[in-house]
């Protein structure tokens, strides 16, 4: 019998938290589940976490060589029964209902996407707000290609709904052929839902909270670096000239394309800085004036901090971050 959804979690190094994700799968109530785990060359004790469990449970996949969060992902897709796919970070985990509730939602709106709301869980165990305040979803109903786009825009987006966790028809992402873009770190998320968006897939909004996401100190996705950012703008690049976009979702992808420049400027700033190349850091500046102007940005506090360990002997960086 066909599952109603497939968990895909993709695991590396995550023996502190990989049987809270799977537990949260088992868990769900009034769905048949799958749960496959794709261990991404973990050298703890992760694979034998998950292979702990009965394999008509928990299938375990072990990669042959390091895929990336991208790679893993696909590895499960690749095997998947589920009508439909939710793919569960190891370190987070979903409360019992939320597949159900989603699945309805969506099965009911004859969409083949679906998100929900996400509750934040500091390191310390202490749950703070939602990511989205609940009348923000509630005001959404669908996510168009347009407004999951500007909801992009790096740094300046009122909240980002690349934090947004859905599920997918599984039989929508076959026929499309959607897979993750295993050449991304960050933001191949984003690149995977534009693209469902792009192809016509109709994306409801459960603004129910179903997905509990925790923050860890150090976690990938909280650490940008030039090189990410790059590989974003890389991205980008081939989803414009593979996708068609109207006309709002096109001023959107315009935003966020100058969005991407600045972080760039930025973090090229902090490069120059942390290697002490102070006529580096200002030749940045200078090509780019409207990337140090942008200090909405966090980095620019990162920025600042960075510059001010080392203002002494160094004048000509010390207002850097101004």
């Amino acid at each position: 019998m066909q599952p109603d959804v497939t968990f895909v979690i993709a695991a590396y190094n995550a023996e502190l938290t990989i049987e809270r994700a799977i537990a949260s799968a088992i868990a769900q109530r009034d769905v048949s589940v799958e749960i496959i785990v794709v261990d991404d060359q973990s050298r703890d004790r992760t694979l034998d976490l998950a292979r702990s469990y009965p394999e008509d449970i928990v299938r375990v996949v072990a990669l042959e060589q390091n895929r990336g969060p991208g790679g893993a992902r696909n590895a499960g897709l690749e095997l998947a029964r589920g009508r439909w796919i939710a793919v569960l970070d190891s370190d987070d985990a979903v409360y019992p209902g939320r597949i159900c509730t989603m699945i309805d939602r969506a099965e009911k709106a004859g969409a083949e996407i679906a998100v929900d709301n996400l509750q934040v869980v500091r390191e310390d165990g202490v749950a703070e707000e939602t990511m989205f305040p609940a009348d923000y979803l509630d005001g959404l109903s669908e996510i168009s290609l347009a407004d999951y786009i500007a909801g992009n825009v790096v740094f300046e987006s009122r909240f980002n709904l690349g934090y947004l966790k859905p599920i997918f028809q599984r039989r929508f992402l076959n026929e499309n052929g959607l897979r993750y873009d295993e050449g991304l770190i960050i933001g191949e998320d984003y690149i995977l839902l534009a693209s469902a968006l792009a192809k016509g897939g109709k994306c409801v909004v459960e603004p129910t909270t179903g997905y509990v996401y925790h923050i860890r100190t150090g976690s990938i996705s909280r650490v940008l670096e030039l090189h990410h950012v790059e590989a974003m703008r890389k991205a980008d690049l081939v989803f414009a000239r593979t996708h068609s976009m109207d006309a709002k979702a096109e001023a959107a992808f315009a935003r966020r394309t100058r969005s991407l420049r600045k972080a760039a400027s930025f973090l090229s700033l902090v490069q120059h800085i942390k290697a002490r190349s102070p006529l580096k850091a200002v030749w940045t500046a200078l090509s780019d004036p409207a990337a140090v102007r942008h200090m909405s940005m966090p980095i620019a506090v990162r920025l600042r901090r960075v510059a001010a360990q080392f203002a002494v002997g160094a004048g000509e960086v010390k207002g850097a971050g101004r």
